[in-house]
Formats: structure tokens, C-alpha cells, sequence
């Protein structure tokens, strides 16, 4: 696990200092070693810098940038299967000097260009410069685990494993992109390829970029895709047989995850699937693992004692740490360093502590994303079904009369409906379902905290948030298929893996997601739906594996989530901060809102109003992130 920068610059004005600059700024990520690597040519600048956190051969023999005949690479992330593929390249009479499996990516690309990224498992950021055809290649992990961003304008293209690196070259001109704010404060994260800035991108999950560096030409490829599994004939298969094939598949993944030559450990929260991984990894072991867990005095939001049960029956070393307000008052000042992006899942705030907690004893920690998204989890899918179908069946005549009838009544003048739970949004969003189409475009609505029509009375100037690709990615019409798959591609890469990658790495922690394993995701895609939901239990195949892991009364209860209180702590101990970056002079300083929107939705939630806190704190976010890095 890494941080790489660099720069292809036809203008020449890059230089050494430019590289060493960019890449340092990233040292979080790698405090254990640094290289840089420069070359200046008639047309172009190039630099390749990297930032090491050794979990791989922990000796020089590691470093990085590394070079192989006409072939130089810097890389983040990890290949898991590096040994398998080691040994088919030593029976093509490759030789090694290093036990990692950065010389094996590298002589993999020497041998098979970059078709050898079909035969990588795990997670990962690669950039090769391949000199003797005058090209770069960078190339992103299927699920999109490790970030790549470049920024590209006219004749100087930037690479980097965060946002941060391109305000070290003079060049970086960060200009806000508003179609991207309004997709932040409607979803809480910017959906690939899109970033808070112009001219700046996301290497879209399971893409590779080919730079043409005789002609400063660009070209993003996709190599691999999952609608592609779920688009597939259903497996023939008995539910016995699936079962047993997908224990079988957990347990590979869970086993090439625990490959280090430093200490791992996991996140245990006591849900299904960190208990799964737990559970599965400590069985037959006779060292205890390491788990750690964060609780909360809110008991509505607190899972530790189900963590500490989990632990101490199957017998792991168990560390908690209840988060208090005092911590998340301590962390939420660093969150617009650590996301260099506007960022507004508040569960970061558990994540760094966690993270930080893990640190101090692991140098490795496994954590169990993506078992809702592949194993049908959220309490939303079901939602968003029931109010599908009910809309489905009213006749369209009905639909539009309602939708009419909608856009001419002001809702704050609906008694007792107008004093629920967020129930300004919740009208809107109505409204905008009565005109859906599809299961997608039913859940983008659902997932929206702020609708378009809100979006533009509160930012400034002429907006179109940004077409979310909802729509069109699956082509089977089983409903709850196209919903997981649009989460895969959007909510777990952008949001989930954003958050955990940032906050592991601001501790200098390598975070491993084994439910990620592509191999478990194709598998498990192709599967029959009543096999994952079954007599409304969701997750149906995991519960099944976990039984011969778990007993039932350890894990049957309701699904909690990783939640913060924040709607408790900010009209208490953290009340301060909506008060200081949510105030009128600063907001019409900026010039980007309309203030009164924002002090309104502000002092009717200190005043009491049954609001969603969470969109406050998506202003908070952008508000903070903004003083740092504007």
C-alpha cells in the first residue's frame, strides 16, 4: 500500500523539485520509503514518484520506482495472487531479485502487456512508462479500492493517488466544477469519473489510460465490468451447491488477504460480514487475531457488545474504543486534509479512529466492504421495491393528476405530515418517483439527500447536476439485480471505498476488502436471486455460511449500520461548528450559495425541526474542505 504522483509535461515546466514535492505531500500513505524518478526528453517531462508502507519484502529490494529493461513502474495497492503468477513467469525463464510483487506485475506487463492485469487479483493503481513504444499506462483495480486521479489541460497531464498532490505544481488550476458540487450535496460523494474540480478525473474502476506520449494523446479503455456477470444466464445450481461453492470462494479470498510479512488484523463491527470474515479466518488457527471494534455511549448506534460477543466466542485478541464527542471533535478538523475532496459519509469519523486504534498493534487490517452490495444487505433495496411497484401499478392518468396536484400545493401547509421526518425532501422526491421508469431510476431517487429542485434554490447561478448513469447497466429485469449492481459501480466505489482507504492510510494502516475478490462478485452475480433474498431475509446465503461459523444467537438481529450520532452531538457538544461555517457573511463570501437557504435549514434543525441532519453536514463538509483548500 502506497501513494504515487507524477506529471507527462509538454510544457516542459515540471521539473525534479515539482515531482518530489507532489509525491511527499502524500507520505501518510507511504512513510517507510520514497523514489523519484525524472526524465526529460525533446517533447516531454515525465516524473514517476512513490511513497512506500512496506508490507511486502520489507527490503530495499522493494523499492520503487522500479525498473526492468525498457519498462520503469510505480504501483499502490497489492496483487494477491502474485506467487501463482510468479511461478508461470519463471517457467518463461523470468528471473527475480525481490520476494514482492511489484517485479512480478512489472515482468507480467513485459510479458503479456496489459493483458496481464486479467490475471491479477486484488486491489491496485499501476502506472508503467513503457520508453521503448513512448507510452504510459495506468491502470485501476476492478472494484476501484485504490484511487487514481489525474488532471489533464492542454498540454500537461497529472497522475496521483489523491487530489492533494496536484496543488504542488503551479500548473494544477482548481477551478470548482459546480455540476459536481450539486452531485456532492445530493449524494454526499462525487460519482467516477467526476471530481470537485475542471479539467480533473477519476481513472474510472477496472479502466486502464493509455497516454500517447508522441502525441499527447489520451485514451481510457475499460478491461473488465460487472454488469457484464449479472447480464449472464442465472447458474443451474441447488442452493446446497451454491452455499458450498461460495464458503469455498470466502475462504480463498479471506486467506490471499491475510498474505504479509507484518501484522494483520480486522475490523469487527458484529454484523454478518465482518463476523464472517472473523470468524472464517480464525477457525483452525491457533494464534488469536487481532479484531477491533468502536462503540458508542449512544446505544442506538452502539454494536460493540455484539463485536465483543463475536470475539470472545470464536477467540480472537478483541480491542474497543468508544467514541465519544470529544473525539469527533478532534477528528472532524483533519477530515478536509484526510479527504482531500469534498466527502460527506460522517461514518469517517469511526473509520480514522478505528483505523488509528489499529495501528498501534497491526500494520495490515481487513475490513468486510461489499458484502451488502454483492450479497443484497440494505434495508433500501426492500424500500425502494415497495414504492416501485406500488407506483408501477397506478395508472398513469393517476400518476400525472398527483404529480400536478404536488407542484401546485406548497407542503408546508399539509398538517401533520408537514412536522415528519424530513418531510420538505421526502415531497420532492415523491413527486420526482411518479415519473420513474425503472428500479434505477427509483433508487438514484431514494439515495438523493438533496433533490435537483432543492439543489437549485440553494447554489447560485445556472446548475445541471451531473446524469448519474443509473439507468441501462443491467439487462436482466430482476429488480433487485440491477439495484446491486448499480451500488457496485457507484455507492460502494465512490463512497465506501473512498471512505476506508483515506482514513487507513492517514494512519499509515493498509486496509484489504476480501468481499471484493472479483471472484466472488462474478460468482455470486450469477446466482439466482432467491438464493441471496429468500422469504424476505436478505443476505440469505451468507446467513447460511455463517451458521456453520456462528451460532443463531449471536447474529440474529436487525441489520444497525455503521451510523454516527450525529444528529445528537451537533445541537450539543458540536453545536459550534454549524454555527462558525454555516454563517452568512462566510456563505456570501464565497459567492457559490444562496445563504438564507442554508441558514434556514440550519436554524430550523438547532430550533428542533424534524430534519435531516446529514445534509448539514454535507455543507459542513464542503464548507471546511473549502477554507483548506481554496
Amino acid at each position: 500500500m502506497c501513494g504515487i504522483a507524477g506529471f507527462c509535461d509538454f510544457n516542459k515546466k515540471s521539473s525534479r523539485q515539482t515531482l518530489v514535492r507532489m509525491t511527499d505531500v502524500l507520505s501518510n500513505r507511504g512513510p517507510d520509503d520514497f523514489g523519484y524518478s525524472f526524465h526529460e526528453t525533446r517533447d516531454v517531462n515525465i516524473g514517476l514518484g512513490h511513497r512506500r508502507l512496506s508490507i511486502l519484502d520489507l527490503s530495499e529490494r522493494g523499492h520503487q520506482p522500479m525498473v526492468f529493461q525498457s519498462l520503469e513502474i510505480v504501483y499502490n495497492g497489492e496483487v494477491y495472487n502474485f506467487k501463482e503468477i510468479r511461478k508461470e513467469l519463471e517457467e518463461c525463464n523470468y528471473t527475480f531479485d525481490s520476494d514482492g510483487d511489484t517485479e512480478v506485475v512489472l515482468k507480467a506487463y513485459h510479458k503479456w502487456g496489459v493483458k496481464a492485469v486479467d490475471k491479477f487479483n486484488g486491489m491496485f493503481a499501476i502506472v508503467i512508462y513503457d520508453r521503448k513504444n513512448d507510452k504510459i499506462i495506468c491502470i485501476r483495480d476492478r472494484a476501484g479500492v485504490k484511487p487514481f486521479y489525474y488532471y489533464h489541460n492542454g498540454n500537461i497531464l497529472m497522475f496521483s493517488s489523491e487530489l492533494k498532490s496536484f496543488h504542488q505544481n503551479g500548473q494544477f488550476k482548481k477551478i470548482i466544477n459546480k455540476d459536481s458540487l450539486a452531485l456532492f450535496l445530493q449524494f454526499g460523494y462525487i460519482l467516477q469519473p467526476h471530481t470537485i474540480f475542471e479539467n480533473t478525473f477519476k481513472l474510472k474502476s477496472a479502466h486502464y489510460l493509455v497516454i500517447d506520449l508522441s502525441n499527447n494523446n489520451i485514451e481510457e479503455i475499460k478491461y473488465w465490468d460487472v454488469i457484464d456477470f449479472y447480464n449472464k444466464p442465472k447458474l443451474d445450481i441447488y442452493e446446497n451447491e451454491a452455499i458450498d461453492e461460495t464458503e469455498k470462494l470466502l475462504k480463498t479470498a479471506f486467506e490471499y488477504r491475510m498474505v504479509s510479512d507484518v501484522p494483520v488484523g480486522i475490523f469487527l463491527s458484529g454484523g454478518y460480514d465482518s463476523s464472517i470474515v472473523a470468524a472464517i479466518l480464525q477457525n483452525k488457527r491457533e494464534k488469536k487475531l487481532k479484531t477491533f471494534t468502536i462503540g458508542f455511549e449512544e446505544k442506538s448506534f452502539d454494536e460493540s457488545p455484539f463485536a465483543k460477543k463475536v470475539a470472545e466466542y470464536i477467540g480472537t485478541d478483541h480491542t474497543e474504543y468508544f467514541c465519544t464527542p470529544k473525539d469527533a471533535a478532534d477528528i472532524i478538523p483533519t477530515l478536509c486534509e484526510i479527504y482531500d475532496e469534498p466527502f460527506g459519509d460522517s461514518s469517517a469519523i469511526p473509520t480514522v479512529l478505528v483505523s488509528k486504534l489499529a495501528k498501534e498493534q497491526v500494520s495490515v487490517s481487513l475490513s468486510a466492504d461489499g458484502g451488502d452490495e454483492i450479497f443484497y444487505g440494505y434495508n433500501k433495496y426492500d424500500h425502494c421495491l415497495k414504492y416501485f411497484n406500488r407506483l408501477n401499478k397506478t395508472p398513469g392518468f393517476i400518476r400525472n393528476f398527483l404529480k400536478f396536484g404536488m407542484d401546485e400545493l406548497n407542503p408546508k401547509y399539509i398538517p401533520y405530515f408537514n412536522g415528519t421526518y424530513n418531510y420538505k425532501t421526502r415531497y420532492e422526491k415523491i413527486k420526482n418517483m411518479l415519473e420513474v421508469v425503472s428500479i434505477n431510476e427509483s433508487l438514484k431517487y431514494m439515495s438523493q439527500h438533496f433533490t435537483n429542485f432543492e439543489i437549485n434554490k440553494l447554489i447560485k447561478g445556472s446548475i445541471e447536476p451531473l446524469a448519474v448513469n443509473f439507468d441501462n447497466l443491467v439487462y436482466s429485469d430482476n429488480k433487485r439485480d440491477q439495484m446491486l449492481a448499480v451500488d457496485y459501480q457507484t455507492y460502494l466505489s465512490d463512497d465506501i471505498l473512498v471512505k476506508v482507504d483515506r482514513a487507513t492510510m492517514s494512519a499509515g494502516l493498509e486496509g484489504r476488502d476480501p468481499f471484493l475478490d472479483h471472484n466472488i462478485v462474478e460468482f455470486v452475480s450469477q446466482l439466482p436471486s432467491n438464493i441471496k433474498y429468500k422469504n424476505n431475509d436478505k443476505k440469505w446465503i451468507l446467513k447460511k455460511i455463517s451458521q456453520r461459523y456462528l451460532p443463531n444467537k449471536l447474529m440474529d438481529r436487525p441489520k444497525m449500520g455503521f451510523g454516527v450520532p450525529i444528529t445528537e452531538w451537533f445541537k450539543d457538544e458540536l453545536k459550534e461548528y454549524f454555527m462558525i461555517y454555516l454563517n452568512e457573511d462566510r456563505l456570501n463570501s464565497e459567492g457559490l450559495f444562496n445563504s438564507r437557504e442554508i441558514i434556514i435549514l440550519r436554524d430550523e434543525y438547532l430550533n428542533g425541526s424534524n430534519n435531516n441532519v446529514q445534509r448539514l453536514w454535507f455543507l459542513l463538509m464542503f464548507e471546511m474542505w473549502y477554507e483548506k483548500w481554496m
